[in-house]
């Protein structure tokens, strides 16, 4: 990211200038990781529109390709949907602090599995580090600053600050809803396979919080 910053070019670019036609290979892939990434984040949407309204998760899923084809279509709702993309998450990350809280995890177990676990997963943990810093997500955040216009030697700090600052985020994001749905599996109760992460919001902090979970979860129609 800091490198697409400081020299003002693409990530296909950048790729081209090493070695003639790598650009091409690497725009492939970042298409190939974008369409299986925003698979799931429509499907979050869908997800969230379920929770909010109670209509079916694949009607939610369509609603929300067509309001990010309608936000994608009209330039100007960039800035709008970067506020309420921030509101959104601050939402999403306060509900899953307050759920897991609720839930009273097994600290100490997760603690210790996190350091010595029972069983390795590799493709457990590829989902997990692929789904915070891997795919396209990397060059989707520096795209979109050179879009901005924040690029140059004079913005490495910010953006370097702003990288830091998405991982960490995005993985106490990650912790946060890892406990809140262990605390409630380990009350025996069975996660609905059609929307599990609305099951844990719901047995755990009730309708209130549940239909908050709906309206947060909307923030993958803004995040496409």
């Amino acid at each position: 990211m800091a490198i697409i910053a400081v020299s003002k070019m693409k990530g296909q670019d950048i790729a081209n200038a090493v070695l003639p036609g790598l650009g091409h290979v690497v725009a492939f892939f970042i298409v190939l990781g974008g369409l299986a990434f925003n698979i799931g984040n429509v499907a979050g949407g869908g997800l969230g529109f379920n929770a909010l309204t109670g209509i079916s998760t694949t009607i939610g899923s369509i609603i929300t390709a067509i309001i990010c084809i309608i936000i994608f279509i009209v330039k100007e709702a960039g800035t709008a949907m970067d506020r309420i993309v921030r509101v959104l998450v601050a939402l999403m990350i306060f509900l899953t602090a307050y759920v897991m809280l609720v839930s009273s995890p097994p600290y100490i177990e997760a603690l210790l599995r996190t350091a010595a676990p029972a069983e390795i997963d590799i493709m457990t943990i590829i989902t997990v580090v692929g789904g915070t810093v891997g795919g396209y997500i990397t060059f989707a955040g520096g795209h979109r600053m050179l879009d901005a216009g924040i690029a140059g030697k004079e913005n490495l700090r910010h953006v370097t600050n702003t990288s830091i600052t998405g991982i960490i985020v995005a993985s106490i994001m990650r912790v946060l809803l890892f406990l809140a749905v262990l605390g409630v599996v380990s009350g025996d109760v069975t996660l609905n396979p059609d929307n599990p992460t609305a099951t844990v919001f719901l047995t755990a902090a009730g309708e209130l919080v549940f239909g908050c979970l709906g309206l947060s979860f909307g923030r993958q129609v803004l995040l496409q």
